[in-house]
Parts: structure tokens; sequence; C-alpha cells
């Protein structure tokens, strides 16, 4: 796993056009995959997402740039942790170009994330991700994550969403 020599990791900039075009295009190539749910962004998010994106004060992003090329991408949020009484930065998405995984973007893109989370103080990082997806299960490991329990007993936290 050889991290492209060219690599670097940008703090997203979304009043910027180069980084707000790399966003959605690179955000639209997750939500194409099988593991992003296999459709593209619907126009609703493409035409109002970055816009709504510039008005959180909770929302922090890093972009990978192999060359010119943008190549990666991870989307946080800052949440609270009541038990520790700190914020947590919670990873809402990660994404590598296809052609380009496997190479150690995610896990730069990863560090990125919590070298902005100890920056904030926060007491964790957190992510989801779908049970059958090895290769990112892999990563996040190697990356630290385990999943989420509080006692063997009690089992592990399960994600579970409640649309409106």
């Amino acid at each position: 796993m050889n991290t492209p020599s060219s690599l670097t990791i940008d703090r997203l900039d979304l009043l910027a056009d180069r980084h707000s075009s790399a966003f959605l295009t690179l955000l639209d190539h997750y939500a194409q995959d099988p593991m992003g749910g296999g459709h593209p962004l619907k126009p609703e998010a493409r035409n109002h997402l970055v816009e709504r994106l510039r008005e959180r004060t909770d929302f922090v992003g890093f972009i990978a740039f192999h060359g010119q090329q943008p190549c990666g991408l991870i989307n946080c949020f800052e949440g609270f942790s009541t038990f520790a009484a700190r914020p947590l930065l919670n990873i809402h998405d990660i994404v590598v170009l296809r052609e380009l995984r496997g190479q150690g973007i995610a896990r730069k893109l990863l560090a990125a994330a919590a070298d902005e989370a100890r920056r904030r103080n926060c007491c964790k990082l957190t992510l989801e991700v779908l049970s059958n997806n090895t290769a990112a299960l892999r990563t996040y490991q190697q990356a630290g994550f385990a999943p989420y329990q509080l006692d063997p007993a009690a089992g592990q936290a399960l994600f579970m969403q409640c649309p409106l």
C-alpha cells in the first residue's frame, strides 16, 4: 500500500470553485458506488449541498489531490458526547476514486480528520460502515476504529435510522 508521492490533503474550502466542484464530483462518485447506494446524487442535493454546508459551523472536510486530480474526500460533523462532556467528530462520508483505492489515500484522510478532532479537543472519532464493506472495515480497523460497546454483555451498538 504505497500512497502516491504527489498526494496532498487540503482542508475543504467550499468557497473555492476548485474545491466545491471536486467535492460534488467525488461525492457523486461515492453515491454511485454500491457502498454509497448505487445512484447519482439527486438534483436537490447537487444544487444545494455546497451552499447549505457553507452555513454549517459543525462541518469540516478534507480533500485529497493526486497531483491536480481530486481523488479522495472525507466529510465530518462535530457532535457531542454526553458521557465525556466533550465534542466528538463523526465521519459522515469517505470516498476514494475507485481506480486509486488501496494506495493509502483513505488512511491519509482519516489522519487529517483525527488531527482536526484533536485540535477541537474531541474525545473520539465515530463513523458508520456497511458490514460487507470489508476493504473499508480493514482500513478503519488499521486506523484504530472498533465496534462500539459499553459492556460486552449488552452487545454492540447498532446504527439505525427513521426516515422522515
